[in-house]
């Protein structure tokens, strides 16, 4: 579709929306941006953009009179794709593009893309960080806080972007095409909108549907889900692995991580070699290494970038030790899975705060996971009842309830005596009562940090 005089209308007026909306604006697209919420103020949604002269805002309700002045729809990704007013665009025969498809669109260059349900952001940045040490134009951009949208008008035949890619993204996409994609696990998530886990893996699994059958997808060996799924594609499938030697693949062979192909064995790292801690980043980093492997870049330099990465913020981030007693960030933990890997990466007895926006998703697992290190539980959120349920019926009743946040951390400092952790894992998203992961993390330090 030709951009230039088309009659475009983004669908959601966030981060994601205004970012497609700059992008539309530099190929001379007659824009409108939409959303839902009637208590927005137009002019504020306006001075969001760079140039907001000409761009309409609509707000509230979408009427037939838009819809039939309509060419093509970018979707923001906090957005399903089958709410009611997508049907009715759907059902006028209208285009519906996601962000990272028009980005796509207008990108140049190489695209590596990552999705899964956990460690994207991690493996998203190392990926970043390797490409950087090895090519001149590297743009890492996605769910990881900077939309593909932004920096895919300033892409050219040299530049290679990283993108982490969620399965809301993914929902709609036609042409995105990786040269090389990663799918590093898939747990139950996000089933409020997904509503099953077919549904969820087909949408993980939508990154690799456009890539030729000489192009890498890399996939997690230990995922029983991603191995039932392998024989479905038709890419070159490299594996990576925690628990055996897999060929094409990195593995781990002692505290020796290596990769092999019709080549041979090649050593690239050590477990001990890099400041990330738990086995789910060596995953992370094992499937960092397979990407950049199969993006042509030389060990040496995979091996030093590796050495010196630091985890990212939010993921089982340090953020002060006081009175003997370790406080740790997990707010990135926004579902059952990440938080197991979290919990498994406690060494000391541990305070946990749990709970927030309710996914419809059983904690069971994730409360087997406990094994006796957690001493207490604290929660808050709506899925605070939900939780106790749950770990009550394990035999678990060493639970606190919390109002707010601030008063969480007040409880935790409370419970831990020295030698023990508090960690925020909340296996759960933020937005029952804050805006994103990262002002709830960030909230969280700094409480921590005025005890």
């Amino acid at each position: 579709m030709d951009l230039r005089k088309s009659r475009v209308l983004v669908a959601g007026s966030g981060k994601s929306g205004i970012g497609a909306a700059n992008l539309l604006k530099k190929y001379g697209a007659d824009i409108t941006i939409y959303d839902g919420n009637e208590k927005l103020k137009p002019e504020d949604v306006l001075h969001k953009l760079d140039d907001g002269t000409g761009v309409k805002v609509v707000l509230g309700s979408l009427t037939p009179e838009i819809v039939e002045t309509t060419d093509l729809m970018i979707l923001s990704p906090g957005i399903a794709i089958d709410a009611p007013f997508v049907n009715q665009v759907r059902e006028a025969g209208i285009p519906i593009w996601g962000e990272i498809e028009l980005a796509y669109a207008a990108s140049k260059g190489k695209l590596i893309a990552i999705t899964g349900t956990n460690g994207k952001t991690t493996t998203t940045a190392l990926v970043g960080e390797i490409m950087a040490a090895y090519y001149d134009k590297v743009n890492v951009v996605g769910n990881i806080g900077n939309p593909y949208t932004a920096a895919a008008g300033q892409s050219d035949e040299d530049t290679v972007t990283v993108a982490e890619v969620s399965s809301f993204q993914l929902e709609a996409v036609h042409t995105f095409h990786p040269n090389v994609s990663a799918v590093l696990n898939i747990t139950p998530d996000h089933l409020n909108r997904h509503y099953t886990m077919e549904c969820y893996t087909d949408c993980k699994m939508r990154v690799t549907q456009n890539q030729n059958p000489d192009e890498p997808v890399i996939l997690n060996y230990e995922d029983s889900i991603l191995r039932s799924y392998a024989p479905k594609l038709k890419n070159r499938i490299v594996w990576f692995s925690s628990k055996q030697k897999v060929n094409p693949g990195v593995y781990l062979d002692g505290e020796k991580i290596c990769y092999q192909d019709e080549h041979g064995e090649i050593f690239v790292t050590t477990v001990h070699d890099t400041t990330l801690v738990g086995i789910h980043n060596t995953e992370n980093i094992m499937a960092a290494i397979a990407i950049s492997i199969n993006m042509g870049v030389p060990v040496e330099v995979i091996r030093e970038v590796i050495k010196k990465f630091q985890a990212v913020p939010h993921r089982i981030e340090y953020v002060r030790t006081l009175d003997d007693v370790i406080y740790y960030n997990d707010s990135k933990g926004t579902n059952t899975d990440a938080s197991i890997k979290a919990i498994e990466a406690m060494e000391r007895p541990t305070v946990l705060i749990a709970g927030g926006y309710d996914k419809k998703v059983s904690f069971d697992t994730w409360a087997d996971a406990f094994g006796g290190k957690i001493k207490y539980l604290v929660l808050l959120g709506e899925t605070a009842q939900q939780i106790a349920k749950t770990v009550r019926a394990k035999g678990f009743d060493h639970i606190v309830f919390a109002e707010s946040l601030e008063e969480t951390v007040r409880v935790s400092r409370e419970l831990a005596k020295p030698g023990d952790a508090v960690l925020l894992s909340p296996a759960c998203a933020s937005w029952d009562m804050f805006d994103s992961y990262e002002q709830r993390g960030n909230l969280f330090k700094e409480y921590v940090n005025q005890l």
